[in-house]
């Protein structure tokens, strides 16, 4: 065997060596979320409603922080309270972490979520969970802004809400990342968050 050939085939080893290791480190770098991957979407982009004591809220004041947002109202029989005692769950799970963790509950009810009562509702499953509320129009604003379905639904001589159930994740950096699945639990929920924080580290 010549000096050049086999010079051509270490070469050759050499490039597909490389490019394996190449393949490897890539496959590391993947990310396998049990949510939807939105991240760079142009909705989600912010808000502007009011807190329980009539303070405007918006996610900028967030940075720094993850912020995961729920729509739902405090009338809700079912959905609301599993997706907020889950949240819960989700800040236990992730142990000092948790703290990094701003969990917003936004009303697709105003007529009746006074903010008195958003507050009240919120707190009775975490001190730190805000409740923010707006007039018909801006929650008409912010749903179309989150791509949220809501709904009123006549119940006898009352009414009830229908509603899309997707939580969203924010960043640190209050940007979109995940939209999370009703139908998955809070170990799923923290699994996630925690992909996150580690690759923000």
């Amino acid at each position: 065997m010549t000096h050049t050939l086999l010079q051509a085939q270490n070469r050759r080893a050499f490039l597909l060596s490389a490019l394996a290791l190449s393949l490897t480190a890539c496959e590391k770098n993947v990310v396998s979320f049990n949510s939807i991957d939105i991240t760079g979407a142009d909705y989600c982009r912010d808000f502007k409603l009011s807190d329980g004591d009539g303070k405007q809220r918006q996610l900028a004041e967030f940075k720094g922080r993850y912020v995961l947002v729920f729509f739902g109202f405090t009338q809700c029989p079912d959905i609301c309270p599993t997706a907020l005692a889950r949240a819960t769950a989700v800040k236990q799970k992730l142990g000092k972490d948790g703290d990094q963790l701003q969990v917003i509950f936004i009303s697709i009810d105003p007529e009746r979520d006074s903010a008195d009562l958003m507050r009240a509702y919120t707190q009775n499953f975490d001190p730190s969970f805000i409740g923010l509320r707006g007039t018909a129009e801006q929650t008409k604003q912010v749903a179309e802004e989150f791509k949220v379905f809501y709904a009123k639904v006549a119940t006898g001589s009352s009414y009830t809400m229908d509603h899309s159930t997707l939580s969203y994740l924010f960043d640190t950096q209050s940007k979109i990342r995940l939209a999370m699945r009703h139908e998955h639990n809070a170990d799923q929920f923290a699994a996630d968050i925690r992909q996150l924080m580690k690759r923000a580290s």
